[in-house]
């Protein structure tokens, strides 16, 4: 149907259709990146007394439960979806989203109420993650299911960019309101601010989405249909759909999750946790890439209506893979030429008893970290440095070697709370003056970031990135029968996003921290988009142009 002929009807044109469900969508989007942006303070003030890195750790496992939950959401309001339609479904999930996302922004902290502060927020992401996970699926279809065969992939780009809108918004507010108040007020109150902000935005995008009909394909569905619909029967439980589900996951969704968390959040931690640039000049930057590629996920979507879906999305893995590891490498010659330099003339190896060194990852912050291995291998992750294993005489005492100078560390296992503390403290204090020593820098020096070479370094990601989520709204819709299209689409959709995308940050610095190599934690990226790019170019279907009213029929 033509948008005039729409108008006609008495419904909504096609930007009025695209423009709400993108408008709503992006309001999603900002309530989710905030807490993800604002990670670092949100660990002081919920996750208090365990400590700088497990504090960070359980931040980041927290914005990680928010994406955990998101494939039950994607059940939930995909069944509804497709039994009720997709205007209501998503009306709700915008409410739950903005309510959950406002009570953030009102919970006390631990200094107030103790653990029950971590407890309230952890509620608070799980109802984020489940409001979301039935969003993008629905916002998606709609506009899917009114836009011509020959531009839904442009159309639908517009709900992929949503994402980088979202960003935007997000970290243009933290950035403005961190000038207004200063950064201690900030810190203190004030980031509460763009939580509570969310209110406003929430009422602003139910008004548009109101105005809005049923989409025409479930309207017809619904009209000739004469069968009680079974969403999860059909989308799991039979081959004939069950097999695009699971080609969608792993085809499309591994490498969405991987390239696009990685792009966005992943060069953002490795940024600000392990180079030690300044957080007010990497929110800038990620705010920079963020505006110079919103218009990329457009094109991308584009793009895939004239050469086709496939080539569009296996272009973005291939090019992620390509760049990953050397683009990392290039972040730290850029972004701090110091550590870089100092990495090169004084490696850091740690030359220790293997049975007794732990990997220096605490998800629940009970690990004592004792041992004179695990004292030593503390400081240096903390410090965000690269360190090489070199295993020692058993029973014998760990040493740091920095360049050719080597420090010996001290056994805690078996002192007192106070005597462990001394002992720390005074291993910090030798290996913190050795590196020093060497040229490690305990900050990135501002005026030794070239702005200009991260920027490109980051550009090249976000192409892969958007070139991977672009065109993938209209890939997801166009393998799935209407009658089980926001069901189907929305699992995998969601999986992918939540379990690979969301677990991204922790598990990476989980693999950092496990080997002791700044750069190991990419592996996980990697992997993932290699098996998607593998299963993509083998079985998934080229679907641009499909007429959604008779797949599957």
């Amino acid at each position: 149907m033509s948008e005039q002929a729409t108008k006609d009807a008495g419904e909504p044109g096609l930007k009025t259709v695209v423009g709400a469900s993108a408008a709503g969508t992006a309001f999603e989007w900002y309530d989710f990146f905030i807490f993800g942006s604002l990670t670092t303070i949100i660990a002081r003030h919920f996750y208090a007394d365990v400590g700088e890195a497990t504090s960070y750790i359980l931040a980041l496992l927290t914005f990680g439960v928010g994406f955990v939950v998101r494939p039950l959401g994607a059940l939930v309001f995909g069944w509804f979806g497709d039994r009720t339609g997709r205007k209501t479904t998503f009306l709700v999930t915008i409410t739950l989203m903005g309510v959950a996302t406002v009570a953030i922004g009102l919970l006390p902290d631990y200094g107030q109420i103790g653990i029950v502060a971590p407890i309230l927020l952890l509620l608070m992401r799980v109802l984020q993650g489940f409001a979301l996970g039935g969003e993008y699926g629905g916002a998606a279809i709609y506009v899917a299911e009114h836009a011509p065969a020959k531009k839904r992939g442009f159309l639908t780009g517009w709900i992929q960019t949503t994402a980088a809108i979202g960003l935007i918004m997000a970290l243009s507010v933290i950035l403005v309101t961190r000038a207004i108040l200063g950064t201690e007020a900030f810190d203190e109150w004030g980031w509460r601010v763009p939580f509570l902000l969310s209110a406003f935005l929430l009422a602003i995008s139910l008004w548009i989405r109101l105005k809005l009909h049923e989409s025409p394909a479930f309207t017809r569905m619904v009209a000739e249909s004469t069968e009680r619909q079974a969403p999860f029967r059909e989308s799991f439980g039979t081959w004939k759909v069950g097999k695009f589900v699971l080609i969608a996951l792993v085809g499309i969704m591994f490498a969405q999750g991987a390239v696009w968390y990685a792009g966005y959040f992943y060069t953002r931690f490795f940024m600000e946790r392990v180079l030690k640039v300044e957080v007010a000049t990497v929110d800038q930057l990620i705010l920079a890439i963020t505006v110079a590629s919103a218009f990329l996920y457009v094109f991308f979507g584009w793009l895939s209506d004239r050469v086709g879906r496939k080539p569009v999305m296996v272009g973005g893995m291939a090019l992620f893979l390509l760049a990953v590891f050397p683009g990392f490498h290039a972040l730290t010659q850029a972004a701090n030429p110091a550590l870089a330099r100092a990495q090169a003339s004084s490696p850091v190896t740690v030359i220790a008893d293997p049975a007794t060194c732990a990997v220096q990852f605490d998800p629940v912050g009970k690990t004592a970290f004792a041992s004179s291995c695990d004292l030593a291998k503390s400081v240096l992750s903390n410090a965000g440095v690269s360190y090489d294993n070199l295993a020692a005489a058993p029973g014998s005492l760990a040493a740091v070697r920095i360049g050719t100078v080597e420090i010996a560390s001290v056994e805690g296992a078996g002192l007192d709370a106070a005597a462990l503390k001394a002992a720390r403290t005074d291993v910090e204090t030798r290996i913190k003056a050795a590196l020093t020593g060497a040229g490690y820098p305990a900050r990135a020096d501002a005026a030794g970031v070239n702005m200009l070479a991260v920027f490109g370094i980051l550009m090249v990601f976000m192409v892969a990135a958007t070139a991977v989520y672009g065109p993938q709204a209209a890939a997801l819709v166009e393998l799935f029968p209407t009658r089980v299209r926001y069901t189907a689409m929305s699992l995998p959709y969601n999986v992918g996003t939540g379990w690979v995308g969301g677990l991204l940050p922790a598990a990476s610095f989980a693999l950092v921290a496990w080997s002791g190599n700044i750069y190991f934690g990419l592996w996980y990226a990697v992997a993932f988009t290699a098996v998607a790019s593998v299963v993509a170019l083998i079985f998934l279907p080229e679907t641009r142009g499909r007429d959604l009213n008779t797949i599957g029929d």
